[in-house]
């Protein structure tokens, strides 16, 4: 069974990316390398800086990927392995990789500008202000979902954060060989590859330990400081060797899902609402949305390629590999985690002390995943398991479970600086009304420093109450929330700025709004009030971002609904 899926999902990949992909690209999109991209046109040193391909994909990737398409996948498992992976396929296939591709391309073409200025472009202002404070609320939310998730896997394994700390100076030393000493790209690639083994050796070597609340703090300052210094000093390098960390796992895991030859031991389906979030009988509709987020589709991806990848973009041609195929290759990383969580996840969870079987799988695989491990590490300690069944065997499994824990730890830092970067280019454009009326406090508000320190602060306090079963499904409500608003302006876009049709986008843009709506509605009213009780601060704070955005949510369809086929005045 791991064999047969894990064929089926690199040829059905392949094909729409040689297919549906280029088909965008060249009929809807209409892509050019004859126009300067915004990256040299508009160079600053700081954040328009253009970067090679492969440096781009990296940081793309590992921006948009984060910890989403592993924990996701492995929430969902209490719906069986069918319902999961198909929302992840359909869902690339049909919005996830259109929608990447169309907000990186929207922004390229806005030079480099957000795709909340879009909407205000092609739809009207009011929808640009109820989109940028949307957008702001899901940064705080993904800080706090992804704060989480890191404090309890670097407590878990103190080898994870130790190696990932030591990654941290191998991408300093590559950055400094790439662009102050302008070495031969080639051969710092492999000497940032080296350090990156020597990274995880040393990670498992030298473990740090410390506190829950130590890491939550020393993430706050991390973040202000990653998402302020120019992106060619960390976030290039760091991410370039995040893609190889992207290859390395992802290699790994393909070959011995091909080699394990091993059946499923979690059940195909379980049940339509079984207990997944917040400890509630869950339907799958409109649920799924709120559980499996960037592994199918992530209205964040909007935010990062129309935040910092497009004005790192070398050139129009780069946009499909980046936009399109990374959303692709993230679908891919999520069949690879339900595949060995399918195979392996209920001999390790079973491992770990808990009563789980196949046939109550159902009702207590959340609560004995939370128990044991956790949904990051049960991945993990699952894909080390895939491993160690293969020919693959000689890898040690402790230092396999380093390197997926790295996988997940990196991707996952990756997001929360990245965020607090479009946190800060998010304010910036918030506080524009101000610069008119007090420059003075516009400049204080929007200095890269302040700017950086406000969605840090407010998202580390949510994390820090280590409330995960509240912030996950939060996260995915603002998430896929936003993910359906980028598609309909992405629609928008592609109408009155293109003169192309947007059925392919429409169609599911309104299914999506619908179902994230109805999910909205379902979490705010069934999970949040008996999760406020054991909760009470967090629990508030979350259900009044629900609530806000649920009312700029409905401002924005109605905008939509009334500007979408009138004219535009000027041309962008």
């Amino acid at each position: 069974m791991t064999t047969l899926i894990v064929v089926v999902g690199i040829a059905v990949y392949v094909l729409l990316y040689l297919t549906y992909g280029k088909k965008l690209e060249r009929d809807v999109v209409k892509a050019s390398d004859e126009s300067e991209a915004p990256s040299k046109r508009m160079f600053d040193g700081v954040d328009y800086v253009p970067a090679k391909a492969p440096v781009l994909f990296g940081h793309h990737f590992a921006s948009i990927a984060g910890a989403a398409p592993i924990v996701g996948p492995v929430l969902a498992m209490a719906w069986g392995w069918v319902p999961g992976l198909l929302w992840v396929w359909f869902g690339n296939i049909f919005i996830g990789a259109v929608h990447d591709y169309l907000a990186l391309m929207a922004s390229v073409r806005y030079d480099g500008r957000s795709v909340q200025f879009v909407a205000s472009d092609v739809i009207a202002k009011r929808t640009g202000r109820t989109f940028y404070w949307l957008v702001f609320f899901l940064l705080i939310l993904v800080i706090g979902a992804f704060g989480a998730v890191l404090g309890n896997m670097f407590i878990g394994n103190g080898s994870v954060p130790s190696a990932y700390l030591l990654k941290l100076v191998a991408a300093l030393i590559l950055g400094v060989l790439l662009y102050r000493m302008k070495m031969n790209f080639t051969v710092a690639t492999l000497i940032g590859i080296a350090l990156l083994v020597l990274a995880i050796i040393g990670g498992y070597m030298f473990p740090v330990n410390a506190s829950y609340g130590t890491w939550m703090l020393v993430m706050f300052f991390y973040i202000i400081i990653a998402s302020a210094i120019p992106v060619n000093v960390l976030l290039q390098p760091r991410d370039y060797l995040n893609s190889w960390l992207l290859y390395i796992g992802l290699a790994i895991g393909a070959l011995a899902a091909v080699f394990s030859f091993t059946g499923f031991t979690a059940p195909a389906f379980t049940s339509f609402a079984p207990i997944v979030s917040g400890g509630k009988p869950s339907p799958f509709w409109p649920v799924i949305p709120l559980i499996i987020a960037c592994g199918s589709l992530s209205g964040f991806h909007a935010l990062v390629g129309s935040g910092t990848s497009s004005k790192q973009l070398e050139k129009e041609s780069h946009g499909l590999p980046i936009g399109y195929g990374s959303m692709l290759t993230e679908g891919f990383l999520s069949t690879i985690v339900i595949i060995s969580v399918s195979s392996f996840g209920l001999s390790v969870i079973q491992g770990a002390g808990q009563e789980l079987t196949a046939a109550n799988w159902g009702d207590t695989y959340a609560a004995a995943m939370n128990a044991s491990y956790g949904a990051a590490s049960t991945f993990t300690n699952s894909y080390a398991a895939m491993v160690e069944s293969t020919w693959l065997r000689f890898l040690p499994t402790e230092i396999v479970k380093v390197i997926a824990g790295m996988w997940v730890a990196s991707f996952a830092m990756t997001t929360l600086d990245t965020t607090n970067r479009l946190g800060r280019y998010t304010l910036s454009e918030i506080f524009l009304p101000l610069k008119e009326k007090n420059e003075g406090a516009y400049n204080f508000l929007t200095n890269r420093w302040i700017a950086s320190t406000i969605p840090a602060a407010i998202g580390i306090y949510l994390a820090w109450s280590g409330s995960f079963s509240i912030l996950w499904p939060s996260f995915g409500s603002a998430n896929q929330l936003i993910a359906s608003i980028a598609l309909l302006t992405g629609a928008a876009w592609v109408t009155k700025r293109l003169k192309s049709k947007a059925n392919m986008v429409l169609i599911p843009a309104y299914l999506l709004w619908i179902t994230v709506t109805a999910a909205i509605i379902w979490f705010s009213t069934v999970v949040l009030p008996g999760t406020i009780q054991a909760n009470p601060t967090t629990g508030i704070v979350v259900l009044i971002i629900e609530i806000v955005m649920l009312i700029m949510n409905f401002v924005f369809i109605i905008d939509f609904l009334k500007y979408k086929n009138k004219p535009l005045s000027s041309e962008a």
